[in-house]
């Protein structure tokens, strides 16, 4: 993980990195910190940029472990002030990321521990267990709640979740580095086609 490189950024479909290996994707509702768990399970702090600004994140960024494995950081969602157009072109391009993607092994969902999952957090859900793919999720700011409500969010959270057998929940600071090297495990596992992954093509 600590040798991961930035590879490219990619608008469209066709800038996409080779369809061959495996990838483990970053998905959520915007500024939940996609890219700073991106950084803290990789050991990189600059490698996926971060900022305070919701939807920055435009393109679906590759991101290479070795010659075969991969992160993606895709465009966050449920931003209202992004214009309508590019959101739905945002929609589209990720839709079919995920639809048509072989190498795609699993999803990672960082989810804000001290909210409910979303709509769009469900219906994504939704859609990877009816896709038979494997979802883990990061319940991210944690050392923003104590230690007893922290818990009791992972309890809760795992509890919703439990007639998805391939969903997998944590808790997860990048901040105060909790429950970094769980999901960087989890990561390697699921790459792997282990632990309920997508077996390797």
């Amino acid at each position: 993980m600590r040798r991961a490189e930035y590879h490219c950024a990619a608008h469209h479909p066709r800038d996409w990195v080779e369809d061959t290996g495996a990838e483990v994707a970053f998905s959520g509702r915007s500024n939940v910190g996609k890219s700073s768990a991106v950084n803290a399970i990789t050991g990189r702090k600059g490698l996926a940029r971060t900022s305070k600004t919701p939807g920055r994140t435009q393109q679906i960024i590759f991101f290479n472990l070795d010659e075969t494995r991969r992160l993606v950081d895709l465009p966050g969602y449920g931003y209202a002030k992004v214009p309508v157009q590019l959101q739905q072109h945002w929609e589209k391009t990720v839709r079919r990321y995920l639809e048509e993607r072989v190498s795609l092994r699993a999803l990672i969902l960082p989810v804000d521990c001290r909210r409910e999952p979303t709509v769009l957090d469900w219906q994504l859900l939704k859609w990877c267990a009816a896709s038979q793919l494997p979802v883990h999720v990061l319940l991210t700011k944690s050392d923003k709640l104590g230690h007893g409500k922290s818990l009791q969010a992972l309890r809760q959270t795992r509890e919703s979740l439990a007639t998805m057998p391939l969903v997998s929940v944590q808790l997860f600071s990048a901040t105060r580095n909790v429950g970094v090297t769980e999901a960087r495990e989890r990561i390697v596992d699921l790459l792997s086609g282990q632990g309920n992954g997508r077996k390797p093509a």
